[in-house]
């Protein structure tokens, strides 16, 4: 895995990383996320991914624009953070075991490692 620095001061963040130098590179490139994408949906890549570097835990982005969510069917265990025109930043937990409330639902709040899988539209 490859890591994403956050923030650096004594706040917990969430840690970012990337299965494959490949997504990396465009993740931390507004020029090539502009070229895969164009500008309206690089910009709010950006700040999404921004979003996830400053939250304390992946609950405060269930907040914040970009709809937070889990997925379903062949997804269910992933989370979709939506970017515009149908696309979405697709996420794995970086816990393992991935933490859960005690009715087994997913644990927003202790979430504090995500993996950014993929940019897709995959509607």
């Amino acid at each position: 895995m490859l890591y994403c620095t956050g923030k650096g001061d004594n706040r917990p963040d969430i840690d970012i990383t990337f299965p494959n130098d490949r997504l990396r590179r465009l993740c931390e490139s507004g020029r090539e996320l502009q070229r895969a994408f164009g500008a309206a949906t690089a910009n709010k890549v950006m700040a999404r991914l921004l979003d996830l570097r400053a939250a304390p835990s992946l609950d405060d982005m269930r907040h914040l624009p970009g709809h937070c969510h889990e997925l379903e069917g062949d997804r269910k265990g992933q989370l979709g953070v939506d970017v515009g025109n149908g696309r979405r930043i697709v996420l794995e937990i970086g816990h393992n075991p991935m933490p859960r409330k005690p009715d087994g639902g997913l644990d927003w709040n202790a979430v504090h490692a995500v993996v950014v899988v993929e940019i897709i539209d995959y509607h």
